[in-house]
């Protein structure tokens, strides 16, 4: 069976390639990268043409990448965090690529594909933070082609190894193939561990908006700690009324404006409150006692119709701040 597939590679090498690169690009946990070299090591005896097997991978990867940029450009913020909720990788992805996007701009996208997590998410994160078509275009191809060239060249070089593993795989028949699929499913199976091994560390008492706004309602007043990146509070301009903003590499700073006795509920609007949760553990490591993540974030304190504020810009230099 193994036989037959390498033959179906080899004569709809093409499509296949198509295929798998924009299942991929979509979010699916479908590595393109092994179709890639097989493809290269056939083109390098032209059984299948080079510059075609080039073309259709980046224009799979274009066409993936501008519908999720387009996503992200008409929803916004909701479209990241969707993705992580979905995601196989750590809910942490969001926010690396918002620290990524600050740094980097559109620039993000040259190395995104070589960044696990970060290529899936990377396009709408710049069409919600604003970047126009033209430069999306531009960045996004020469990346395209920049991780298409890699591992096609890869399979190129190397073809004669490719070559004597692949008649390995073709005489060794069904085994082979179920060996593919046993990787594949181990690897889907490490991704969901990580993510679930994730969300049990992250596990403690939550506040729910509920109880949060009858403490605010009895006059306790707890000191409420936005986390959120400023790439996302430009993204959502949200913020809970009477909130520090700050963000995950900030705690010495929350340290220094809020009092050990105080009560404090730490906000984020990513999936899990993961960051509210690692934001809150280091804060319990340096003697606070009373500091719980808002259960369900700002979306759950918007959608039980709480007050609401809109932040203004971001100030650069300042990292903790009392909301506006």
């Amino acid at each position: 069976m193994a036989h037959h597939i390498i033959e179906l590679i080899a004569q709809y090498g093409l499509l296949l390639v198509f295929i798998n690169v924009l299942v991929e690009q979509a979010g699916v946990p479908l590595p393109a990268v092994p179709t890639m070299i097989v493809a290269g090591a056939l083109a390098s005896t032209e059984r299948l043409p080079l510059a075609g097997v080039v073309a259709v991978a980046v224009f799979a990867c274009l066409l993936a990448d501008y519908a999720w940029y387009a996503a992200g450009r008409y929803f916004g913020g909701g479209v990241m965090r969707t993705l992580c909720r979905i995601s196989l990788s750590p809910d942490s992805c969001v926010k690396q690529s918002e620290l990524r996007f600050q740094r980097w701009r559109g620039g993000v996208l040259l190395l995104a594909k070589f960044v696990p997590g970060l290529s899936t998410v990377a396009p709408p994160l710049v069409g919600a933070m604003g970047l126009r078509v033209a430069p999306f275009v531009l960045f996004d191809g020469l990346g395209s082609l920049l991780w298409v060239g890699v591992a096609v060249t890869l399979g190129y070089v190397f073809a004669t190894q490719i070559d004597a593993l692949l008649e390995t795989l073709a005489n060794a028949g069904s085994v082979a193939l179920m060996l593919i699929v046993s990787l594949l499913a181990l690897y889907i199976v490490v991704k969901w561990w990580q993510r679930h091994r994730l969300i049990r560390a992250l596990r403690m008492a939550r506040i729910t908006v509920k109880e949060l706004n009858d403490a605010l309602a009895d006059g306790r007043k707890p000191a409420i700690v936005d986390v959120r990146s400023e790439a996302a509070r430009t993204l959502d301009s949200r913020i809970i009324p009477g909130a520090l903003l700050a963000d995950v590499n900030s705690v010495d700073l929350i340290v220094n404006a809020v009092p050990l006795d105080a009560e404090l509920v730490i906000y984020c609007t990513c999936p899990n409150e993961a960051s509210a949760a690692l934001v809150a553990k280091a804060l319990m490591s340096r003697g606070y006692k009373r500091v719980r993540p808002l259960l369900g974030g700002l979306d759950a304190w918007d959608e039980a119709g709480y007050p609401i504020h809109r932040a203004a810009a971001a100030n650069d230099d300042a990292v903790v701040s009392h909301a506006v």
